[in-house]
This record gives C-alpha cells, structure tokens and sequence, in this order.
C-alpha cells in the first residue's frame, strides 16, 4: 500500500525596510501560530547583546560564510554593512518536506531569490505610515550614530520601490492591525486548494 501524500510546508517571506516594525509582526505572528518554525540565517558579523547563537542567526566566520558560498550552500545571501547574510537551501528543504511551515525575516533582494527557487512561497512587505514616521522610528533606537541613520533611511527608501512586487502589503500604521492582517494571510494561504492536495487525496481514497 503506498504511503499517503504529505502536502510540502508553506514557505512565508517577509521584508521591511529597517524601522517598519517587520521583526515585532514576525515574533507575535509566531507566538500566535507556534506551527510556524522560524528561518535562522547565517552572519559572519559578531552577536549583539541578548543574541543567541542557533536562534536569532547561525553565527559563523567570514572565511567559513564566504566557504560556503562558494560551495552553493546558500539559497540567498547579501552583505549587508559589512557583514554577510545568508540562507541555506538545505535547511528550508528540511522543513518543507516534514510538512513544516517556515518563515523567512530577509530583504527583497533574498527575497527574490527565494521566489526563484520556491516560486510557491508567500511574500508580504510591511511599510510604515510613511516616511517621516520611518525616520523617527529609526531615531528612536538609539544605538546608532546619526550618520548610520541617514545610510539606513537612504537604503529603505530604496527597499520600499521592492513592494510592487509582492503579493500582500501590510501598512503598519497599528501594531495590532498589522498583526492580525499577517496571520489573516497565513491562514487564508493554509486554506488554498492547490496546498491541501494530500489531505485531499486522503479523503479519495477513503471511497
């Protein structure tokens, strides 16, 4: 008898320009749908205070990322500042065939990466307001001079002409509503015919 269809997980991406509050919608969306298994990419910068390795980023050596990429390991990768991002392919795989369901933190660079190899992913572009609040949203953290600020205000407002693309935009002018237009998505994507072939293969075979 053979085995019953699993369907493949649901592979989310999700990108912002820095300050739209993109990683706080990741986390509450994750607390809210703990099914979700969260995408951990690899750096070669060094961890800020409160990181973990293996939670927030796989932690590795520029030699060993450059190593890497040499070797096709990553799916998508960027350098960033001065320092290299990547995601592995092999690890999505892992997931998706189980069945999990993966969400990706990246820019819309790694983003279109992704679409190329996963043409089946989900992908959602937070904004903020608009740009002024952007900028005082990125004045408010504090820990970067000002000159960083600007590079970063500069770079967003690159990053927010990617949001044509994308198939949901999420305005996040309320953290709240932002929060459950996100897992409205995800929900809605959960319950699309063309995900739900095994499930659905199942019940045939029940007749």
């Amino acid at each position: 008898m053979s085995k019953p269809l699993i369907d493949k997980g649901l592979i989310i991406v999700i990108s912002a320009p820095s300050g739209a509050g993109k990683s706080t919608i990741c986390r509450r969306l994750l607390a809210a749908c703990p099914e979700i298994e969260f995408s951990v990419s690899y750096t070669s910068r060094t961890p800020r205070p409160n990181e973990i390795d293996g939670k927030d980023y796989y932690f590795i050596s520029r030699d060993d990322f450059q190593r890497r990429i040499d070797e096709g390991e990553f799916v998508e990768w960027v350098e960033n500042y001065g320092h290299f991002y990547g995601t592995s392919v092999n690890a999505i795989n892992d997931v998706l065939n189980q069945g999990k369901d993966l969400l990706l933190d990246i820019e819309p660079r790694g983003a279109k990466a992704i679409k190329k190899q996963f043409p089946d992913a989900v992908f959602v572009f937070v904004l903020p307001p608009d740009t002024d609040e952007l900028m005082k949203r990125l004045e408010k953290r504090g820990h970067e001079s000002q000159e960083a600020i600007k590079t970063r205000f500069s770079q967003a407002n690159s990053e927010l002409k990617e949001v044509l693309w994308y198939e949901y935009s999420i305005f996040n002018e309320n953290l709240e509503t932002a929060v459950q237009q996100m897992i409205s998505i995800y929900r809605a994507e959960k319950c699309k015919t063309n995900r739900l072939h095994g499930k659905i293969d199942r019940i045939f075979k029940l007749y």
